[in-house]
């Protein structure tokens, strides 16, 4: 059995709460009454068709379902949620941890710069795993080994290289697809096959860099040669000399240098940098040169950083990438200003938690990091109480998610071992995606507080009608089968079909939550309250209007009965959003609530006219007039509820604008 979420608990514990109340009014009313003359069979009656009113049985099932069908929204989105407790927490989200490469990027590598080891520098034209592109040095094609410094750059590349690129299609790792597509630009894809592989370093997120020992396929008496690609400061320690035009040059600190520049300027431009070298032994290699490729961001994700950064959450890209790489790639973006940090892996490695704890607020970008360090993060930032996701595609990731409160694999790119300790699966490894999930988990939030401002308004306004017509010895304004009937609606559609209302496009631009907040807010409390006050008052009108003559007939109470389910109808209407007008909404944006409330006032309409049911509910017909008259009446609690609404905006839009205008008052100051 799953366990159940922070709300279902605190349902439950509302739920609780609200039945001893119930139990305990409901016992003062038959109490009263009893002391009062009346029947004790009918205050009985009474007493239990009260309870099973007043009590929110409907309240965790209306939360546990609503949760389910937002499970159901997000599989739409491409993301498949598999644990229930997720979509609440999602909206309480306030710090996303992505990987860059295939989340906030495309994930389709392509070469398009080439720094030989002698200074040569090519550009690659063509994009995608094919050999559509050409490379070229000042203007010059180069093809085949008619420039020694460049076809060795790709020969290594090649050879040391696990990938394969049939029909167009790639089969292996996208870095290693553009190093494949590379070579058939150049007529060298065949290369692989004048090797034999006699040893491989596979890579690793550690390590960062691959080799491989070979020999010629026509050679093999000759003695083997040693490939390696990888990071350019992990490749730099195992070299000794460097390619100049055919000739192997002792590798002086001026060649590092220079090699370090280009490797920084690459970095900045927002290139994945690789270094390739070859030579007989690792720690005999000679520096062959460098290549740069573009990994394009996804469409759309910089609108979405844009947008989850405006409403409070905070964006940290995580990626083994170098430090210029990384930065120019998270500034294009939108996730790196001027006053964020980005700090690498071994500097995580020299800090401890609270130490790194200080520092991750600030920290946008964590370069040069490797799946191990993805834990140390998390717990950093959930000292300082954030509610951290962090995606993740390898194996080695998995503890990473476990450890965070949303655990989230890519669907496409992710292992099996990844999946399984996920909180919720990106379908297509889109950041979008996940913006998209955090705003239905908002959505979700709003319309289980909607449903509660319904269905205890409604509640409290049945318990206090009976309790003050009780107290002021009036006879009941309603029989125990109306009252039964009013909890049909309460519990039913229209209450019901509140938990589906569609999400409102502006929630995600609303702060994440705190995760330990309750339901109740203070806010939501004033509004049930009114709400409640203007029904009472409302029926306690219309049934002082029609005892007047001092004889109570099926007339008052039909009308009294009437009225309750129509303030019922109103008061579901302005339920249907907490911020926004029901005419911003949309009167018909929710089909489902338009049907149940349909349904309801035909069932009502049932009651009065169909003369069996009269019988049963103990009314009479009303003429249109009569229904004219409680149709104005009753639609005074959706009335006042827009009205406190549009003086909430109003009040918001006021405070925004004084906070601009500080803002700009002390940018202006600062200058």
């Amino acid at each position: 059995k799953a366990p159940k979420t922070p709300l279902q608990k605190s349902m439950d514990l509302l739920g609780k709460q609200l039945s001893l109340y119930s139990f305990a009014i409901i016992g003062v009313i038959m109490l009263v009454g009893w002391l009062q003359g009346k029947h004790i069979l009918d205050m009985f009656t009474i007493g239990v068709s009260l309870a099973v009113a007043a009590i929110p049985e409907g309240l965790p099932i209306v939360v546990t379902v609503t949760l389910a069908l937002g499970v159901m929204r997000m599989v739409k989105k491409r993301a498949i949620v598999k644990k229930l407790p997720i979509v609440e927490t999602l909206g309480c989200c306030n710090v996303i941890c992505s990987d860059k490469t295939g989340t906030l990027t495309k994930n389709e590598m392509t070469v398009t710069h080439i720094i030989t080891s002698d200074g040569q520098h090519a550009e690659v034209t063509g994009v995608g795993y094919n050999r559509f592109g050409e490379v070229m040095v000042d203007g010059e094609v180069i093809h085949g080994y008619n420039n020694l410094s460049i076809s060795k750059i790709v020969e290594a590349g090649c050879v040391c290289n696990d990938a394969l690129i049939r029909n167009n299609t790639l089969m292996g790792k996208p870095t290693e697809g553009a190093l494949i597509a590379l070579a058939m630009k150049m007529g060298l894809d065949g290369v692989q096959e004048d090797y034999i592989r006699k040893a491989e370093y596979p890579f690793s997120s550690e390590q960062k860099w691959m080799a491989v020992k070979c020999v010629h396929r026509t050679q093999q008496d000759k003695p083997e040669v040693c490939f390696m690609k990888g990071a350019y400061e992990q490749v730099i320690r195992y070299c000794t000399s460097y390619n100049c035009k055919g000739q192997t040059l002792p590798l002086a600190q001026q060649q590092r240098e220079q090699y370090e520049h280009e490797k920084t300027s690459m970095g900045s431009a927002g290139l994945r940098v690789l270094a390739l070298a070859s030579g007989p032994e690792l720690g005999q290699l000679t520096f062959l040169g460098l290549v740069g490729i573009v990994d394009p961001p996804r469409t759309g994700v910089k609108e979405a950083v844009t947008t989850l950064i405006m409403s409070g959450v905070a964006i940290k890209m995580i990626t083994g990438d170098s430090q210029e790489t990384a930065v120019a790639i998270a500034s294009r973006l939108g996730l790196y200003s001027k006053n964020s940090q980005a700090i690498s892996g071994e500097e995580i490695d020299d800090l401890d938690i609270q130490q790194l704890s200080q520092i991750t607020p600030k920290v946008a970008v964590f370069y040069r990091a490797s799946p191990r360090h993805k834990l140390k993060i998390i717990k950093s930032l959930q000292n300082n109480g954030s509610v951290v996701a962090m995606t993740g595609d390898g194996v080695n990731d998995a503890v990473a998610l476990k450890a965070a409160d949303i655990g989230v694999a890519m669907g496409q790119s992710g292992t099996d071992v990844c999946k399984e300790a996920a909180d919720m699966i990106l379908v297509d490894d889109d950041f979008q995606t996940i913006m998209s999930a955090i705003e239905e988990g908002k959505g979700i939030y709003n319309n289980i507080k909607n449903f509660v401002r319904f269905q205890l308004s409604t509640s409290i306004a049945a318990l206090t009608l009976i309790s003050l017509a009780t107290l002021m010895n009036f006879p009941n304004p309603l029989n125990a089968m109306q009252i039964l009937w009013i909890n049909i609606i309460m519990d039913g559609p229209p209450a019901q079909s509140l938990g589906v209302e569609p999400v409102d496009k502006d929630v995600i631009q609303k702060p994440p939550r705190n995760l330990k907040d309750s339901i109740l807010t203070k806010n939501l409390i004033v509004k049930i309250l009114v709400s409640s006050i203007i029904i009472v008052c409302g029926t306690l009108f219309v049934f002082w209007r029609e005892l007047r003559d001092n004889v109570i007939t099926p007339r008052d109470t039909t009308m009294t009965f009437t009225c309750f389910v129509f303030f019922d109808m109103f008061n579901a209407l302005s339920s249907r959003s907490q911020a926004k007008s029901v005419f911003e909404i949309g009167l018909c944006s929710n089909k489902m609530f338009c049907y149940a409330v349909l349904g309801s006032i035909m069932g009502q309409l049932l009651v009065i006219y169909f003369p069996p049911l009269q019988k049963v509910f103990q009314t009479e017909s009303l003429s249109v007039l009569d229904l004219l008259f409680l149709l104005g009446l009753t639609s005074s609690v959706c009335i006042v509820t827009e009205i406190i609404k549009k003086f909430e905006r109003s009040k918001e839009k006021i405070q925004k604008r004084g906070s601009s205008s500080s803002s700009s008052t002390s940018s202006f100051l600062d200058v």
